[in-house]
Parts: C-alpha cells; structure tokens; sequence
C-alpha cells in the first residue's frame, strides 16, 4: 500500500499505457487486487491491435474462407451447392459489429464492472510518476505509483517497400476488406501474409506469395510447413519462395513489383500488394527517455524476469517487449507483472508459449522445434502421427495431417508438439500443457481420449512411439 498526503494508507495506483490483450488483462487483474487502476488507450473501448485489427477480425474472416472451401469440396461427398454469391458489405458488417462489435463492448461493460478508470487518448510519460494523455488537443495528467507499458506493435514496412500509393496494403487495412482485388500480391510468406492470402483467395482474389526464404513459415518445423504448402499451392496462384521484391512502383497497369532471385529478374504487375513482412514495437513517442526504461535497438523495451523494467516502477509487457509477438503470451506477462507489483514471488519463465496458424490446415507447435534441437546440437527422438490413419480426419474428409512430438531420449519426457491438419489451435493446448508440466510419453499414451477424434492423434503418436499404435505401423525415429 502507498500513503497519501495526509500520511493514510492507500491502493497503489496502477496506469496501464494500452489496453490490448496485453493491458485490459493487467487492468482486471489489478482492480481485481484491489488496486486503483487507470486504463489509457485511444480506441473508444478496451481491445487493441488484436480485437480492432488483428486475431479477432482475421480469425471471423478465415471462418468465412474455410466455409466457403468447405462448401466447394463437398461435392467429393455427393453434396453439391451452388455457386456462393458473396456480399462483401454483409461480410464486412458482420465482421465490424457482430464480432469486433460486441468482444470490445463487452469488455467496456467488464471495465465498468471492476471499476477500471478508462482514460482515452495516447499516454506519455513526463516522468517516473507522471503520465500526460493526449486527445483533440486536451491534455489530462495521470498519476501513478506504478505503469504497465502495453502498447503493442505497429505493421513493418520495409524503407524499400514504401511507396505513396493507396493501392499497397498493410495488415491493418487487408483486414477492413476494402475489395476483393482481382490480382493481389503478398509479401511474406508468415503467418500473417498467409493468412491473409488464405481468405483473399477464397473470396476470389488471384494471389501470389512472396517469401524470401526457403520455405513458409520460417520458424517452424518443414515436416509441417509442408504440409501446408502443398495446401496453399492448390488455392493460391503462385507461390514464390527464395524471393525477393526489392522494389514496389506505380504503374499504368496496377502495382510493379521487381521480383528478384536465382531464377527470377522481372516486374509483374498487381492490382493491389499486401506487405507482410512483420511488425514492429510501438515504442516511440512514449516518453519514456524522462524514465530510466531502456529501448534496444530494434525498438523493444528491456525488461527482467517480473517484467520490470529499468525504472523500477514502470513494467513492459507483449508485443513492445519483444518476440514471440502473439496475445496470449502478453496476457500471461500481464499476470506476472501485476503479481510483481503485489509484491508476490513471481518470474517469467513458460516452457512452452504456443504458436498457432490458422490457415487450412492449421499448423500449430509449441515447446522445443526439431530445427531447434538441430541448432543447439540436442539429441532428441521424434516421431510422427499421419492423419491419413485418423478414424476422425477420415469422416471429415482431412486426412491432410501430421501430429509430431519431440522427445527426450532416456526420460521419454515430452519437449514439444507440432501439428498440422483442421483444428490444430484447439488441439496445441494439450501438447502445450503436456510440456510445461514435463509429462512422459506414458502419461500421454495413457490419458484415455475419446474416441473418434482429431485428440486421439496426440494418444496415438505416444503410442506410436513404442510401436505400439493399433492404427499406424510407423515407429520414432
């Protein structure tokens, strides 16, 4: 507790800069503590970047392209549609108000209930204990004894990409679905480039994929990346990898895009580019130089273990703070930093953060990646479970799938979990757990599941292990 001026104890007063998935959690989870919390952000209700223009939009959007793949591949069942007419305006509604709409109210009324002040406007710091808030020209001082940098992260243009013209795109306006282009190219081949191209396509659009790797999805294991490829080349127009764009320029005939690589030097032309090549923290202009908080030079804010940085009574959390740059990652470090501000013992310090894909299909890891182990020179076992002897992915018509463990030798102890196929998000959770509690292969192969299901895959991979899976000859390797 903090002392007010007459001496009398007092809640700490708490401001959280950001009210994302990083920072409407931090402010629950302080007034839950009873502290006195101040929420700042500049978006009329609680959400961030993830709710307004990021995994929730991009999620409803990818539901309506797999609904729409999946009503084109039924005709392999014996059911057959017509052709979908697709009302973009409707699309775009639905997406504005049913989804984004009602998650951000609804947390609005949760910020009134646990009686979160919400200040609007962008927040900086004047000094260690002093924040001003800006909006339509009006400034309003907030005071506090501790802050909660949430602020997140912005698209990442590369300087040679950047071109003045309203047809290149980044993540932000793709997402408002402002057309349906007829030729559409994205650049970069990650998560959000191929999500992105997963529901242009299935709207209608020509895509092409640039990645100027080896492989999609850079970061992940390639026994699942191709799986995915082999998806995303029946759907897309072209995918380019080993390549790069190294220049964008306006022309008669749509967005020139130089295309550069071992076998490739020309300019092709496109009605609108996506540029997906990354994000960036949203660290500047935060004032934070009146503060001893320290940003790298990538823009990040460096932080320790309770995610305090080097002004002891301001904390950082999410995307501003570095990699891995997914929401439920900050969420998790906004539990650790109001904890560290209660004063409890607490680090940060998960074994396994899980990264999900929702293209189709999904792919999904968490813990250690066998490209991993190969890099740290680990010895570990792997083995894989094929979908293609999944009773459940066979009634669904996705056999298209691989579920992997990575193993400890001698300990058989679970390292990590990769999966590829429908569903893989849902199914991490179980991997993820699995390697944060360090279970075995027993306690996986275990754990009764039920019976037919996509979950079985984990079940049967243990088993598979062991040579011991009713279903599946294959053994680790």
């Amino acid at each position: 507790m903090a002392d007010d001026s007459a001496g009398k104890a007092r809640p700490p007063r708490v401001a959280v800069l950001g009210a994302g998935p990083g920072g409407y959690p931090a402010a629950f989870f302080a007034a839950e503590r009873g502290f006195d919390v101040t929420l700042i952000d500049d978006r009329p209700n609680p959400g961030g970047v993830c709710l307004y223009d990021g995994c929730i939009p991009s999620k409803a959007l990818l539901h309506a392209a797999e609904l729409l793949h999946d009503a084109a591949e039924a005709g392999a069942m014996g059911l057959t549609f017509g052709e979908p007419e697709i009302d973009l305006d409707r699309l775009r509604e639905w997406k504005d108000r049913e989804v984004v709409g009602k998650m951000t109210s609804g947390l609005a009324q949760i910020a009134t209930a646990r009686k979160v002040k919400r200040v609007h406007g962008r927040g900086r710091f004047i000094d260690s204990r002093t924040l001003h808030v800006a909006l339509d020209g009006e400034v309003t001082t907030v005071q506090f004894d501790y802050a909660i940098v949430a602020t997140g992260s912005l698209p990442l243009i590369p300087e040679p990409l950047e071109i003045d013209s309203n047809r290149v795109w980044d993540s932000t306006i793709a997402l408002r679905l402002p057309e349906v282009p007829e030729r559409l190219l994205v650049i970069g081949g990650g998560y959000i480039g191929l999500e992105m191209a997963t529901v242009y396509a299935a709207l209608g659009s020509d895509v092409t994929v640039v990645e100027m790797t080896s492989s999609l999805l850079p970061g992940a294991d390639a026994d699942l990346t191709k799986v995915l490829d082999a998806s995303i080349r029946e759907r897309i127009e072209d995918v380019l990898l080993d390549t790069r764009v190294v220049e964008l320029r306006e022309g008669k005939d749509g967005v020139e895009a130089q295309l550069s690589s071992a076998h490739l030097d020309e300019a092709r032309a496109y009605d609108r580019v996506l540029i997906a090549t990354g994000r960036r923290p949203n660290s500047a202009a935060l004032g934070l130089e009146a503060t001893q908080a320290k940003v790298d030079e990538r823009g990040f804010i460096e932080i320790d273990g309770q995610r305090r940085t080097s002004e002891p009574a301001i904390f950082a959390i999410g995307d501003v703070v570095g990699e891995p740059m997914l929401a439920h990652k900050a969420t998790h470090e906004a539990r650790v930093a109001v904890e560290a501000i209660a004063d409890e013992p607490v680090v940060w310090a998960p074994a396994a953060i899980p990264a999900v894909v929702y293209t189709d299909p999904e792919v999904a890891w968490c813990g250690l990646t066998e490209s991993q182990a190969r890099v740290r020179q680990m010895e570990v076992e792997i083995v894989r479970y094929p979908w293609t002897a999944s009773g459940r992915a066979a009634t669904m018509g996705r056999p298209r799938g691989v579920t992997k463990l990575v193993v400890e030798p001698g300990t058989e102890r679970v390292l990590g979990v990769g999966i590829v196929g429908r569903g893989a998000g849902e199914l991490i959770a179980e991997g993820a757990l699995a390697v944060e509690i360090g279970a075995r292969l027993d306690d996986l192969r275990l754990t009764i599941h039920p019976h037919p299901t996509l979950s079985e895959t984990l079940m049967e991979a243990a088993e598979a292990f062991f040579g011991l899976s009713p279903h599946y000859l294959g053994k680790r390797r």
